[in-house]
C-alpha cells in the first residue's frame, strides 16, 4: 500500500484517489435514506473494520537485518583474509542475520554474521524483508475482501480489457468485493468498487469460513487456504486477522488437515535437503509455530522472499514477518494450543453463499 505507482502524473492522481477510497479509516456511516431525502450520515463515525497492525514494543522485526551468502565462500575469525578461515559454507540457499558491518584491516567491508564470524561484503547480498502485512479485523467483515497479487489495471466490466488511462493497481492493493460474475471462458471476475472489476487470476480473496467441528466456540484457530494462498485468524467464529501466505511448491506440497501447534520459537534455525540441489540453511527464522510432528511443517515468518499470495516454499506455510509476529504473540497465551486448518477452497462457493443484490452495498 505504500509502494509508489509508476506512470504519468495523471495516473498518479487517479491511483491516489483509489488509495484514499480503499484505505481503512474511521469514517461516518452513510446510507441512502429515501430517494427524496438522499444520503444520510450518522453523527458518530463507525469503527474501521480493517486496521494495520502496529509492531509491539521490543519487536526485533523492524531492526533485524538479513543476507544471503554466496556459494562456497569462506567465513573468517577476523575481518581480514590474512586470518585462517573457520569454514567454507558450501552451496545452497544460505541465509544469515547480521548485527553490523565494519571496515577490515584490508580496507574492505566485513559483515559480522555471528560473534567471531566475519564475511566479506562481496560474498553476500543484503535482503530486505517484505513490507506487506495483513490487517487486524476489528469487526466481522460484511463481504469478502482481498489483495491484488500483480501490478495490473482493473477493467470496467467482467471479461473486458482495461480502459486506457485507468489507474494501474500495484501488487498488494487491498479491496472489498461487491459482486462477482463468470465470463464466457469460465473465469470469475470480482467487483472491487467504483465500477472496476478484477479477474480471479490477479487477486487473492478471503471470506468468513465455518469453524471446523473439532474447534470450540471460544478457541483460537488459523485457517490457511491453499487455493487463495491466504490466512485468517479466528476466535471461535469471529475473524480477528487476515493476510497472505506462501505454501509449498507443487514439488513439496503443504499437507491438508486440522493441526495444532506443538512447539514454537521466536527465532530458530532451519535446514533441509542436505546434499541436494535444493539444500537450504536459514538462521533466525522468525516466529515459528510447528504444526505437524511427522513432516515438521510450520507456520513461520519468511524474510527471504516477497511472493506472498503464491506458492513458494519447501512445504512450510510462509508468512510475512509482521503477520507471523502478530499470530505468534496473539496465540501465545490462548486458552488452547493454536488450531491450524489447512484446506483448499472452491472459489465458486462465492455464488452459493452470497446474493450480491440482497447482501452488499458499496461504492
Amino acid at each position: 500500500m505504500t509502494r509508489l505507482m509508476r506512470g504519468t502524473a495523471v495516473l498518479g492522481v487517479l491511483a491516489a484517489a483509489w488509495f484514499l477510497m480503499i484505505k481503512p479509516a474511521l469514517a461516518a456511516n452513510c446510507y441512502t435514506y429515501t430517494e427524496t431525502i438522499g444520503l444520510v450520515c450518522e453523527a458518530e463515525p463507525s469503527q474501521p473494520t480493517f486496521v494495520q497492525p502496529q509492531s509491539p514494543v521490543g519487536s526485533f522485526i523492524p531492526t533485524q537485518q538479513y543476507a544471503r551468502l554466496n556459494d562456497n565462500i569462506w567465513v573468517y575469525p577476523e575481518p581480514t583474509t590474512a586470518s585462517t578461515p573457520i569454514r567454507n559454507v558450501g552451496d545452497g540457499y544460505l541465509f544469515v542475520t547480521f548485527s553490523w558491518w565494519i571496515d577490515g584491516t584490508d580496507g574492505g567491508r566485513w559483515y559480522v554474521i555471528n560473534p567471531g564470524e566475519y564475511v566479506r561484503a562481496e560474498d553476500l547480498r543484503v535482503y530486505d524483508d517484505s513490507e506487506f502485512s495483513g490487517f487486524e479485523i476489528h469487526q466481522q467483515p460484511q463481504r469478502p475482501f482481498g489483495w491484488v497479487l500483480v501490478d495490473y489495471w482493473p477493467s470496467r466490466e467482467p471479461g473486458a480489457e482495461p480502459t486506457p488511462g485507468d489507474p494501474k493497481l500495484p501488487r498488494y492493493t487491498f479491496f472489498e468485493v461487491y459482486d462477482a460474475q463468470v465470463d464466457s471462458e469460465g473465469w470469475i471476475w470480482y467487483d472491487i468498487g467504483s465500477g472496476y472489476w478484477m479477474k480471479q487470476t490477479y487477486v487473492s480473496i478471503t471470506e468468513i469460513e465455518q469453524r471446523p467441528a473439532e474447534i470450540g466456540p471460544d478457541e483460537y484457530w488459523v485457517e490457511v487456504d491453499l487455493y487463495e494462498q491466504s490466512m485468517a485468524a479466528y476466535v471461535g467464529d469471529r475473524m480477528v486477522y487476515a493476510g497472505l501466505v506462501s505454501s509449498g511448491l507443487n514439488r513439496w506440497p503443504t499437507g491438508e488437515g486440522l493441526f495444532q501447534v506443538w512447539d514454537r520459537f521466536e527465532k530458530t534455525k532451519m535446514s533441509g535437503a542436505e546434499g541436494k540441489v535444493d539444500y537450504y540453511f536459514i538462521e533466525d527464522v522468525p516466529y515459528t509455530m510447528y504444526i505437524d510432528r511427522v513432516t515438521e511443517i510450520a507456520l513461520h515468518g519468511a524474510f527471504w522472499h516477497d511472493r506472498f499470495g503464491y506458492k513458494h516454499s519447501h512445504g512450510c506455510i510462509n508468512m510475512p514477518p509482521r503477520d507471523a509476529e502478530w499470530v505468534f504473540n496473539w496465540s501465545e497465551n490462548a486458552p488452547n494450543d493454536l488450531w491450524v486448518w489447512v484446506h483448499t477452497s472452491d472459489p465458486n462457493h462465492y455464488f452459493e453463499r452470497y446474493d450480491p443484490v440482497e447482501t452488499f452495498v458499496g461504492p
